[in-house]
């Protein structure tokens, strides 16, 4: 089954730069080539996973360019989502050091906040999607399956995030008596359950 747009798992090759290039730095590649200077013309959405990466890296190694190096990475991790998700753990690679990775660490915290950010100021939460993409940008880094809380009050506005039990890859234990205490903690009046599954599966309760 081909990965569709959605697929989180999906990851979209960069088409395959000439053969002349293949070694060379991206500066010496002809200018309607170069991943920055076709970000600025046609927009970051034109740009492959590993052209965005490589705009992002600024740079490759000896014998490999930005966007050769952005598909080993793609290759290593498996998928976009895992390679932000498991920067800090990603074997050494070539023209991969600490800098870089830690441009990509600092990345997907930019884009959790950013996420995020616009559901802080809310009075409250008014439908399912605000739910979702409140606790997609406070889960989607994580590697292990977790359930969460989201606490509101009579008016459905947010009194707090709690993750209250962690597992490993395999599972996790949920003790119903603990989401009790939780809520006569928080004094909430609504709680959005979450069991968030890996990288790109969960599901949520309002109760």
């Amino acid at each position: 089954m081909k990965s569709g747009p959605d697929d989180p798992s999906a990851v979209r090759e960069a088409p395959l730069a000439p053969p002349a290039y293949g070694s060379q730095p991206i500066r010496s590649w002809a200018a309607h080539e170069r991943p920055r200077e076709r970000l600025y013309s046609h927009g970051p959405a034109a740009l492959s996973d590993a052209e965005l990466l490589a705009v992002l890296l600024g740079s490759g190694s000896a014998g490999r360019d930005a966007v050769s190096t952005g598909r080993a990475l793609l290759a290593r991790a498996g998928s976009l989502g895992r390679l932000l998700a498991e920067a800090k753990e990603l074997p050494p690679i070539s023209g991969f050091g600490p800098v870089k990775r830690a441009r990509l660490i600092v990345t997907l915290e930019l884009a959790r906040r950013a996420l995020g950010e616009g559901l802080v100021d809310l009075p409250r939460i008014d439908s399912p999607r605000d739910s979702a993409q409140y606790l997609r940008a406070r889960m989607v880094h994580l590697r292990h399956e977790v359930f969460a809380c989201l606490f509101l009050d009579t008016r459905h506005r947010v009194l707090a995030y709690e993750e209250l039990f962690r597992g490993t890859i395999d599972g996790a234990s949920v003790y119903p008596r603990e989401v009790v205490r939780a809520c006569l903690r928080h004094h909430a009046s609504a709680v959005i359950l979450r069991f968030y599954v890996g990288l790109a599966r969960a599901f949520h309760l309002f109760i």
